[in-house]
């Protein structure tokens, strides 16, 4: 048995609902592994759950969070290939192996209706977990399972993007920045948005070659329509939701996708979604982060371009409560970490 601190939601009052608890961590089953958590990293989905905002469903008192990285240090009786020492990340759901989610899949949510990884010790099953590449630190990885898979899986789904794509990222957060770096790795030419020039400074130093600021460029689809001469984009890191929907449905090119990510705009655009995807034959997407194949896959990309991921902040576990409202103030470019584990 091994003792461990861990926050919990006890209500939907913000960073003030989360209270920090003592809890024993029963050892490995046959198939699973007991895991030190190093570092965490929060979603804009940790923020709405503590707010009581989330659309799907959470159980009571959970314990928050979805991605984090640390090391084995015991292991189940039936588990192979894995050993004590390996470091790892545990995939979004842990069931969510290969191919398309379904809803027994998405219930396995890490931080939704099973308690996620917001702790110093956690047990997981072995099939779920994932190997850190060697050249990224335990806050490095923690930023891993949900943003980059999902940016990944954006990407490098049904179509997947090639050199001279035109890719449009909105905003410079987890899911945008991932995406940015994975498109300029691969040849694609970025556009990136956001309301700071500043922080679309920071998207040109990783290699965006266009810049829009839609506080000074309202419409910033008529923008993205010069830039690609009349044709729109290939690919649509989509993350505003209804508020950005309209602009992405006429920036998109004849046959492009939009990938549909998040909803952290807040005006709203009436707009026929249907018919204006059917008048450009375009696509719309949803994603739901990715399987455990993908999350390896991704890795070797990874590792082919020795990408680091963006990190803005690091709070200490026992500062979560700022870090939650670090990242509620969306000053952020990039991933806010939260350091478990000092060692």
């Amino acid at each position: 048995m091994t003792t461990t601190h861990e926050y919990r939601l006890t209500s939907t009052t913000g960073s003030k609902g989360l209270q920090l608890q003592q809890a024993n961590v029963p050892g490995p089953r046959g198939n699973e592994v007991l895991v030190k958590i190093h570092a965490v990293s929060l979603q804009f989905r940790d923020l709405i759950m503590s707010t009581g905002q989330y659309p799907g469903s959470v159980k009571d008192n959970v314990v928050p969070g979805s991605d984090a990285a640390g090391e084995i240090i015991k292991v189940g009786a039936d588990v192979k290939g894995w050993k004590k020492g390996d470091r790892v990340c545990a995939n979004f759901c842990t069931d969510h192996i290969a191919g398309d989610a379904t809803a027994e899949i998405t219930h396995t949510a890490l931080g939704g209706l099973v308690d996620g990884v917001l702790t110093q010790y956690r047990t997981f099953p072995a099939h779920c977990l994932v190997h850190i590449p060697e050249h990224l630190s335990y806050e490095e990885a923690s930023t891993l399972p949900c943003a980059a898979v999902t940016a990944y899986n954006a990407l490098m789904g049904p179509v997947k993007i090639k050199a001279g794509d035109y890719v449009l990222v909105q905003g410079t957060g987890g899911v945008s920045i991932f995406a940015l770096q994975f498109a300029v790795f691969s040849g694609a030419i970025v556009i990136a948005t956001s309301s700071s020039d500043e922080k679309l400074q920071i998207a040109k130093k990783l290699g965006a070659k266009h810049l829009i600021n839609y506080n000074k460029v309202p419409k910033w689809d008529e923008e993205v329509m010069k830039i690609t001469q009349g044709r729109g984009v290939d690919h649509i890191i989509e993350v505003g939701g209804p508020g950005t929907m309209a602009k992405s449905l006429r920036s998109v090119r004849f046959g492009g996708w939009i990938h549909t990510i998040g909803f952290v705009a807040s005006d709203k655009e009436e707009v026929d979604v249907a018919m204006a995807c059917l008048m450009r034959g375009s696509y719309l997407r949803g994603i739901l982060v990715g399987p455990r194949h993908s999350f390896e896959d991704m890795n070797r990309l990874i590792i082919a371009a020795q990408l680091r991921p963006v990190i803005d902040k690091v709070f200490r576990f026992e500062k979560t409560h700022e870090a939650y409202e670090y990242l509620t103030s969306q000053k952020h470019v990039g991933k806010v970490v939260i350091k478990v584990a000092d060692n």
